[in-house]
C-alpha cells in the first residue's frame, strides 16, 4: 500500500501544492481587509448603528455606512464554486487519466489490487479536500465574523455566507471529488469527464442555491402581531417577503387589501375586513445551521452514494 500511496501523491501533488497556494493566499487576504475592517469598526464612526437589516447612516451626510465586504463575498463565492472546481480538475483526472492512458493495466500487473488502486488515489484526494475546503470555511468564519448580521457588514442568509462557510462547504467539496471521480471512470476520455462534471457539480450547485431561496428544504416560521401594535424588529430574520392579514377564520390575506402602518388607519380597515392580526414569514438567524446541516446532509449523502457506486463499478471498468 505504501508503494500506491506514493504513486497516488506523486501523481496528485500537483494538485495538492496548487490548493495549498490557493489556501495561503486566501488567508493573506482575509488578515489583510479583515485588519482593516477592525480598524473601521474601532474608529467609533458604526457606534451608533443598531442591530437589525435598516442601513445605519452618517450623521453628516446621510449616507449609508458600509463595512468592505466585497473580498470576503469573493472568498465566499470561491467555496461555494469549490465543489466544481475539485471535480472538474482534480476528481474527473482522479482515475480516468490511467484509464486514458491504459496506465491502470501496468500498475495493476504489478500486483496492486483494483481496491488499493482506486483507495490510495481517492483517500489521499478526499483527506486533501476536507483540510483544503474546512479551512478555507474557516478563514471565511473568521473574517466574516466582526462583519457578520449587521446593516454595515453581511447577514447570515446571503448567499456568500449561506453557502459559502460552514460544514456544508467540505460535503459540497466531497460531493464534487466523487461526482467527478466516477464520471472519470465511466467516460472514455478524461476532458469528456470535465466536462459532464461541471454539467452535474454545476446544475447541483444551482440547484441547492435555489431551495434555498424557496425555502424547500428549510421552511420559514410564521410571524403575527396585531393591527393596533408595531410589528415587533425584523432584527436578523430572512424574510421571504410574504406579509399579510388574517382574518378571525385564519384566512390568509395580501398585505395591500391594508395598505398602512401601525396606527389609526390600518385599525379601522382591518376592523373593516373582519382582520384580526398581521402576518409575515421569516426563518430566523438559528436556521443558519438548519440550511448548513441540511445541505451537509444531503451533499454528504450523495458523496457517499457515488462513492459506493465507484467502488462497484471498478470491476466492470477496470
Amino acid at each position: 500500500m505504501k508503494g500506491s500511496l506514493w504513486l497516488a501523491w506523486r501523481q496528485q501533488r500537483v494538485s495538492a501544492g496548487i490548493g495549498a497556494a490557493a489556501l495561503v493566499a486566501a488567508a493573506a487576504i482575509a488578515a489583510y481587509y479583515r485588519s482593516g475592517m477592525l480598524d473601521a469598526l474601532h474608529s467609533g464612526l458604526f457606534d451608533h448603528c443598531a442591530t437589525g437589516p435598516l442601513y445605519c447612516t452618517r450623521s453628516d451626510t446621510g449616507l449609508p455606512l458600509l463595512l468592505d465586504v466585497e473580498p470576503l463575498k469573493y472568498l465566499g463565492a470561491l467555496n461555494i464554486a469549490l465543489p466544481v472546481v475539485i471535480g472538474v480538475f482534480w476528481g474527473a483526472p482522479l482515475l480516468g487519466r490511467d484509464r486514458e492512458l491504459g496506465t491502470h493495466r501496468m500498475i495493476l500487473a504489478q500486483g496492486v489490487s483494483r481496491g488499493q488502486w482506486f483507495a490510495s488515489r481517492f483517500a489521499l484526494a478526499a483527506v486533501t479536500t476536507i483540510v483544503l475546503s474546512g479551512l478555507l470555511a474557516g478563514v471565511f468564519a473568521w473574517w466574516w465574523r466582526p462583519a457578520a448580521d449587521r446593516s454595515y457588514g453581511l447577514f447570515w442568509y446571503d448567499n456568500t455566507a449561506l453557502s459559502g462557510s460552514g460544514p456544508r462547504v467540505v460535503a459540497a467539496a466531497l460531493f464534487g471529488l466523487a461526482a467527478g471521480t466516477l464520471l472519470g471512470l465511466l467516460a472514455r476520455r478524461v476532458l469528456a469527464a470535465m466536462v459532464l462534471t461541471l454539467l452535474v457539480t454545476g446544475l447541483m450547485t444551482l440547484l441547492l442555491e435555489w431551495t434555498h431561496r424557496a425555502r424547500l428544504l428549510v421552511p420559514p416560521d410564521t410571524y403575527v402581531s396585531a393591527g393596533s401594535t408595531p410589528k415587533p424588529p425584523m432584527g436578523e430574520k430572512w424574510s421571504t417577503g410574504d406579509y399579510g392579514l388574517i382574518t378571525a377564520t385564519g384566512r390568509h390575506d395580501d398585505v395591500l387589501n391594508c395598505p398602512f402602518p401601525s396606527g389609526a388607519q390600518l385599525k379601522e380597515c382591518m376592523a373593516a375586513h373582519g382582520y384580526v392580526a398581521r402576518f409575515y414569514e421569516a426563518n430566523p438567524a438559528g436556521d443558519y445551521w438548519t440550511f448548513q446541516w441540511t445541505d451537509t446532509a444531503v451533499l454528504g449523502g450523495l458523496a457517499a452514494v457515488l462513492t459506493v457506486v465507484t467502488v462497484l463499478l471498478l470491476r466492470r471498468r477496470v
